[in-house]
């Protein structure tokens, strides 16, 4: 394994990089200022993540996650400059580059979560109509979308457990069901909702499940509310949603893939989603521990400076060794993936999901208690990237499901 980085890398390093200082960071304050804005509209998308993503587009610095497999002219029906061509050990340092500012960075180089995971699917399952009409516009950042498969009446955590319904009836599908946590639903510009639901409750567990593609504007999609994470909206991306579909109707050519392929669909989807997240956390660990150290540098208590207690010392020392293993563990995974494919990397995927957030976790813990009460206002960001990055022991499969199979895969050797 080789992580020194390429030409290529380097160059969009420079490039993402005087990015973020010149446009990114200057408009963290901005951002603050327009979601506190009496005047702003309950989930409206502040304006200056609209003017970053203008900005990006037009230097190139878009699609940055779209691996090779996917930007390539001809295979999917794409144009060549719809996808970067990077692979996963390429995209890692821009990802956690991003992940420096991850209220804006990631959306402003359309890089975010969920339409980064629903581009992916659209690329490897969608029929030629589908990516004309719904992946095409998601690459050009003209619409958002959200994909719909947690359910509040369930242990979602066990994808098997889903109850909505995805029933055939004559030339269209009639989706029944409630979904929430739905990232992006509250997102003005969604217009596409990925849907996964029961086709036939009475196949093999796992070949139950399809995917229907469900336009947000569709009759009988009713968004009862939107949900809120640790009292944060999330607004800067497009928030949460609860959902209830009621006898909406799609054309039967809006199923992905094909009828009982669902719960295959979903696992191909969550491995490069979670790599994406840990990327772009190992970024959120480095500018926790960055504002730790400017922090402790610049206070006195007791008649010294924070930097010089012991403590203090330990917490930033042992963050530095956390974010180098996390680090490694994360390319040696996007290694993986980019060699013998997501399969052969599923074991240090699992992984990754369970040590990054955890790592991170701490470091903000940390962060948080080295700004003392300023850590738990609105005054640094630092609550709010301790309740986006707590999110990720849940989202994606929660830990314990991750440990569960991670050492059943370990015993397996063993019997």
């Amino acid at each position: 394994m080789d992580f020194g980085y390429d030409a290529r890398t380097v160059h969009l390093l420079g490039e993402l990089g005087a990015f973020m200082d010149e446009f990114v960071y200057p408009a963290e304050e901005v951002l603050a200022a327009q979601l506190a804005d009496p005047k702003r509209e309950p989930w409206a998308i502040p304006p200056v993540v609209g003017e970053l993503r203008a900005a990006a587009k037009a230097r190139g610095l878009w699609n940055l996650f779209f691996v090779d497999k996917h930007g390539l002219p001809g295979e999917h029906g794409l144009p060549g400059e719809h996808g970067a061509g990077l692979t996963n050990v390429q995209y890692a340092p821009l990802a956690e580059l991003t992940g420096r500012s991850v209220l804006l960075a990631p959306a402003a180089v359309n890089c975010a979560a969920p339409d980064t995971g629903n581009m992916e699917l659209l690329a490897q399952f969608g029929s030629a109509e589908q990516r004309e009409r719904w992946l095409r516009p998601l690459l050009d950042g003209d619409i958002r979308s959200a994909f719909a498969m947690t359910e509040p009446d369930v242990a979602s955590s066990d994808a098997t457990n889903i109850t909505t319904r995805i029933e055939r009836d004559g030339d269209e599908y009639v989706v029944n069901g409630r979904k929430w946590y739905i990232t992006g639903a509250m997102n003005p510009n969604c217009r596409l909702l990925i849907v996964m639901g029961k086709t036939d409750p009475d196949a093999e567990a796992h070949r139950q499940q399809s995917m229907v593609l469900v336009p947000r504007d569709t009759p009988g999609v009713h968004v009862l509310r939107g949900m809120r994470v640790f009292g944060y909206e999330d607004a800067d991306h497009g928030g949460h949603a609860e959902i209830l579909f009621e006898d909406v109707r799609v054309p039967a050519a809006n199923l992905l893939g094909e009828e009982g392929s669902g719960f295959a669909i979903a696992q191909a989807r969550l491995g490069p989603g979670r790599i994406h997240h840990c990327m772009r956390a190992i970024g959120i660990a480095e500018r926790a521990l960055e504002l730790t150290c400017r922090r402790v540098d610049s206070r006195v208590a007791f008649g010294r400076p924070l930097a010089d207690q012991g403590v203090v010392q330990d917490w930033i020392a042992e963050a530095r060794v956390r974010i180098e293993q996390a680090r490694l563990l994360v390319l040696k995974t996007a290694w993986l993936m980019d060699t013998v494919g997501n399969r052969g990397a599923h074991t240090e995927i699992q992984a990754i999901k369970i040590a990054v957030p955890s790592t991170v976790e701490w470091i903000l813990d940390k962060a948080v208690q080295a700004h003392g009460a300023a850590g738990v206002s609105q005054d640094t960001v630092l609550a709010q990237l301790w309740a986006g990055n707590r999110t990720l022991r849940l989202a994606d499969g929660p830990d314990e499901v991750h440990r569960r199979s991670l050492a059943r895969r370990e015993l397996k050797k063993y019997r």
